[in-house]
């Protein structure tokens, strides 16, 4: 029994020295980009020619295709519109994010957001009515 609970609380240790500041921070960060709160500039450029070939600015959020070497931006340019950008990634183009502004995050609390209509999506209808067997009064 004295045993368990050394390794319960050895477990929680282990699991607690993982959690400091900087990741609790960092891990805050990601979630607001990834929920277009923070403005990033993304630049493509070639490690050749140390030419820019390409700069993305605003409410962006990255997502990377490791086994595909792209990276996807995808960005919030009004209340309910967006575009995404699939870039491909080779030997002499690389990438990287930079954030424009300082953002303030609380590095003592994980944030969880929950959004309803990501489980409940909104569901489009193709057919007819008598396709279905019904009329429609």
């Amino acid at each position: 029994m004295i045993k368990t609970k050394l390794a319960a609380a050895a477990a929680l240790l282990a699991v607690l020295a993982g959690c400091d500041d900087a990741s609790v921070a960092s891990h805050n960060l990601s979630k607001a980009a990834d929920n277009f709160e923070i403005n990033r500039r993304v630049v493509f450029y070639n490690g050749i020619t140390g030419e820019y070939m390409l700069s993305i600015e605003g409410l962006c959020s990255l997502g990377s295709g490791q086994e595909t070497k792209s990276v996807a931006v995808t960005c919030k340019t009004g209340p309910n519109q967006y575009k995404k950008h699939f870039l491909g990634i080779s030997d002499n183009v690389t990438y990287f994010a930079e954030q424009l502004e300082a953002a303030p995050v609380n590095a003592y609390h994980y944030r969880v957001i929950f959004k309803p209509q990501t489980i409940l999506p909104d569901v489009d209808l193709r057919g007819s009515a008598s396709a279905l067997g019904q009329t429609i009064k």
